[in-house]
């Protein structure tokens, strides 16, 4: 079993002897990424999130509600013994009227069987178009929170690959290096010792 001495903190900042310049640009390199990458993925992440939960809030602001009447029959029997759940309902073509009057038709869901005439519930934008119930509050934070974690880790991968590229790269002049001090120094070292 190898044995590893006590831990000392910020060893790569520490006066030593033996550490070359390499060393310490490696040494800088490697807090320079740290720091950039975290900077960048908490700022990303949070301008994400701030985004999105401000776009959402727009859409509950601008988003209202309609009412739809069905255009024809809907497919299917009415099941009157159970209360529909989500996956019984099925698409059906319904018109409504926009804020400034104008027609608009599209697909709803609805029960199945309903008929030509029936009410339905459809959330329209500003200029009449049919879209999904706004996300309420704490639905915009948990998708403002899970969208904006997901940019920040993106953006934070950049320069977290680009330090470990840079430090790489210097690993590999370094070793260059020894090499090059090895070839020259090393004949010097092959005569034998007398003893």
């Amino acid at each position: 079993m190898a044995f590893r001495g006590p831990k000392v903190w910020l060893w790569r900042w520490r006066r030593n002897p033996l550490k070359r310049r390499a060393d310490a640009v490696e040494a800088w390199v490697l807090l320079a990424a740290w720091v950039v990458t975290v900077l960048c993925g908490v700022l990303v992440g949070l301008a994400t999130a701030r985004t999105v939960e401000q776009g959402m809030a727009r859409e509950r602001v601008e988003w209202r509600p309609a009412v739809a009447l069905l255009t024809e029959r809907a497919p299917g029997t009415a099941d009157a013994r159970s209360a529909p759940s989500s996956s019984d309902y099925v698409w059906a073509k319904v018109r409504w009227s926009a804020r400034d009057g104008s027609p608009h038709t599209g697909q709803a869901r609805v029960r199945p069987g309903s008929g030509i005439g029936t009410p339905v519930s459809v959330w329209t934008d500003p200029q009449g178009r049919m879209v999904t119930r706004p996300a309420t509050p704490s639905e915009a934070r948990t998708r403002a929170t899970l969208v904006g974690g997901l940019a920040g880790l993106c953006a934070a991968s950049v320069p977290l690959v680009a330090g470990r590229a840079l430090r790489s790269r210097l690993e590999s002049r370094r070793i260059d290096r020894w090499g090059y001090e090895w070839a020259r120094f090393g004949p010097l070292w092959g005569g034998r010792t007398t003893g």
